[in-house]
């Protein structure tokens, strides 16, 4: 019963979210972006740090824009700002070039604590699933873990990372199908070269010779996303071990991941920290001027 009605009040709150969505405007930042969420993306992700000034200050433009269209909501767990941020941060990852990308297939992201199953129950057996792009009556929400979340920003060596996987699934479906074929981020010419590849590093997986997650190879829908966090969390290395792959995501994604470098800071940043854009000033008085 606890499951049925919990999907009863989700349907119910995407329906609601979709007739609400239909009287409001796309919402522009307005204010700057708040000092705490600069933090947290210097904190915890590699990709923020890679970029130069001009692309940190349009990073963080996006991911304000992001939190103020969609809505985050906690089930049986409360959403931190942290929480948020990293939401964001995955879904602008991937769109990062191309600024008048919406994901209009999304309406709300819904934050459990852990691992759930398929019917979306945190308890009782199968709950193995950590992200979940909804269909049917659960058509534009996003599900994911809360732990998944965190630890997707936390390991920088695992090539996983949960929320981009379904930020991925998401771009994936945005021609009308999830198939494996990002129609709108790819021309026509390469889709044939890039279904042979795909294939062709199936049968590595299976062969048991490639680093790619092996849950890669249960189709070509999870292939591209997995394929996808690897690209993100571990670019140079994918370049050197799979480069035909890399390649055809460069020209997906249009990124130049491999000329990046990823890194987090090693200690916790302050007012007086040296500034992690490398300019040799402080913190209060570079990136961090406009909030000190």
């Amino acid at each position: 019963m606890e499951g049925i009605a919990l999907l009863v009040l989700l349907t119910s709150g995407f329906f609601l979210m979709k007739y609400f969505n239909k009287k409001e405007k796309w919402i522009l930042p307005q204010k700057a972006f708040p000092l705490k969420w600069r933090t947290i993306l210097v904190q915890h992700v590699n990709f923020y740090n890679a970029l130069d000034a001009k692309e940190k200050t349009n990073f963080e433009y996006r991911v304000h824009e992001f939190l103020l269209n969609y809505r985050i909501t906690g089930i049986k767990t409360s959403v931190a700002e942290e929480d948020k941020v990293l939401i964001a941060a995955s879904g602008i990852m991937p769109i990062f070039k191309f600024p008048k990308w919406r994901y209009t297939n999304l309406s709300e992201i819904l934050l459990y604590p852990n691992t759930f199953n398929q019917d979306y129950k945190l308890e009782g057996e199968g709950r193995n699933v950590l992200g979940m792009v909804g269909t049917g009556p659960m058509e534009g929400i996003m599900i994911l873990s809360k732990h998944a979340l965190h630890l997707g920003f936390d390991n920088d060596s695992d090539k996983k990372n949960t929320a981009l996987h379904e930020f991925i699934h998401l771009i994936d479906k945005m021609d009308g199908s999830i198939d494996g074929i990002p129609e709108l981020l790819i021309d026509k010419p390469y889709v044939l070269p890039w279904l042979d590849l795909i294939k062709k590093k199936i049968d590595e997986i299976y062969k048991g010779d490639s680093d790619l997650n092996p849950y890669g190879a249960t189709n070509e829908i999870e292939f591209f996303a997995v394929a996808s966090e690897y690209f993100f969390e571990r670019p140079k290395l994918m370049a050197d071990k799979h480069p035909k792959l890399y390649a055809m995501l460069e020209d997906i994604f249009d990124h130049d991941m491999d000329d990046r470098t990823l890194f987090k800071p090693k200690e916790k940043l302050g007012r007086n920290s040296r500034c992690p854009c490398n300019s040799g000033e402080k913190f209060k008085r570079c990136c961090g001027r406009a909030h000190f």
